[in-house]
């Protein structure tokens, strides 16, 4: 069947890339954005091109060797925005060198990484079924994985349930961005304007997200999206709860790993970009007391740094598990089994209420900390003296 020279498709990877750069002069502020943009896209493809090499080398030294893949994490359907239509994501490209600033970019008055403490929260109330299908519907959007957990309540609270009719206009090319929109239910069309004619580029089934990309970079709508079907509904997110929360959460999440960073004596390895990539990488997850974060001889997707709280280690003799150390803020854990490409090699459980800790996946390990590497190698050995200490092989 020949393809209609009308319809649009999006280019593996086209999203992702233009995602990435889009946050990346959020973060740096560039005085000149076409150098910056020269300059970045340069970087990458050197960096794109150096990560080949060496990933033939090293397929070369071991065929049994696991390919290092750059997926984002927990990316499903349910991510997929407008402009986020692909399964990869990209690598940390190297830095730019241009001139940047380092406050938001943004044409409002508000900057969204100011805490806005005056501000009353937006609430529409919910009932318990309600609440139960939004959760269900934004457990997998990456926007909200900055966001802590009353953050993410006051997204929940400032939701509002829509429900749509066949054909409705749920928002306009070229228009004003008002709103962040969550599909819970229903399908939606989705068109560009070319030439004066609407070309339709996708459809979202059920879930998915749009709208986020005026809101966040404070742009015009990019395209035009009508419901397909009827009593399908939708989960709005007013433009100042987006902008003061979602925009302003991924500030504060990098200034405050930033300078949680600077005290983990492994990192000082590390120079400031490296540090400030490392932050964006990272992840808060938190755990009860007695919960397990790392299970002994599971594989490893990560490694965890100790935000608050204490965090018991053991190792099973195949009896019992014996108690290795008590570990506290500053630490780290699991990073053993990523240096070694082998499964974990002991437990961690949150001791004595709860622990917060800032999770690194393995992808973002392997393509962030290389020059920690020989420190984390050292405690290796260190590992395998506590082990014999308790008898244990």
């Amino acid at each position: 069947m020949a393809s209609d020279p009308n319809q649009f498709s999006i280019p593996p990877g086209l999203t992702t890339l233009l995602e990435e750069f889009v946050v990346k002069c959020i973060q740096e502020n560039p005085d000149d954005i076409v150098a910056f943009a020269a300059e970045y896209f340069t970087e990458m493809d050197l960096f794109r091109k150096k990560k080949g090499v060496d990933k033939k080398a090293t397929e070369k030294k071991s065929s049994d060797k696991k390919e290092s893949k750059f997926k984002a994490a927990s990316k499903t359907d349910k991510n997929k925005g407008l402009d986020d239509f692909e399964e990869e994501s990209l690598p940390e490209p190297p830095r730019p060198t241009g001139r940047r600033r380092r406050q938001a970019v943004s044409a409002e008055t508000n900057d969204p990484s100011d805490d806005n403490e005056n501000i009353k929260p937006v609430v529409h109330p919910k009932t318990p079924e309600q609440f139960s299908r939004l959760k269900k519907s934004v457990e997998n959007i990456l926007l909200f994985k900055s966001c802590d957990k009353e953050q993410l309540k006051q997204i929940l609270d400032a939701m509002d349930e829509k429900k749509v009719k066949e054909d409705e206009l749920i928002i306009k090319q070229g228009d004003e961005g008002d709103y962040f929109y969550v599909v819970d239910s229903g399908d939606y069309d989705v068109f560009i304007d070319k030439d004066g004619t609407d070309i339709k580029v996708h459809t979202f089934k059920n879930s998915g997200m749009f709208g986020e990309l005026a809101l966040m970079y404070n742009c015009p709508r990019n395209a035009t999206i009508y419901a397909k079907t009827d009593g399908g509904i939708l989960w709005a997110l007013d433009r100042g709860t987006f902008r003061r929360i979602v925009v302003g959460a991924a500030a504060k999440k990098r200034k405050m790993y930033e300078e949680f960073l600077q005290n983990v004596p492994m990192l000082k390895e590390l120079d400031e970009y490296e540090r400030m990539n490392l932050a964006d990488a990272l992840e808060s997850r938190f755990f009860d007391s007695g919960e397990c974060i790392i299970k002994e001889k599971d594989e490893a997707d990560g490694m965890y740094f100790i935000e608050k709280g204490r965090v018991r280690v053991t190792v099973s003799d195949g009896k019992e598990e014996k108690q290795i150390s008590i570990l506290e803020k500053g630490a780290y854990v699991g990073e053993l089994a990523l240096v070694m490409n082998q499964p974990r090699s002991a437990s961690v459980y949150a001791h004595e209420g709860e622990t917060k800790c800032a999770f690194l996946a393995r992808d973002a390990f392997e393509r962030l900390l290389g020059s920690c590497m020989e420190v984390m190698k050292r405690n290796v050995g260190e590992y395998e003296e506590q082990r014999k200490r308790l008898g244990l092989k």
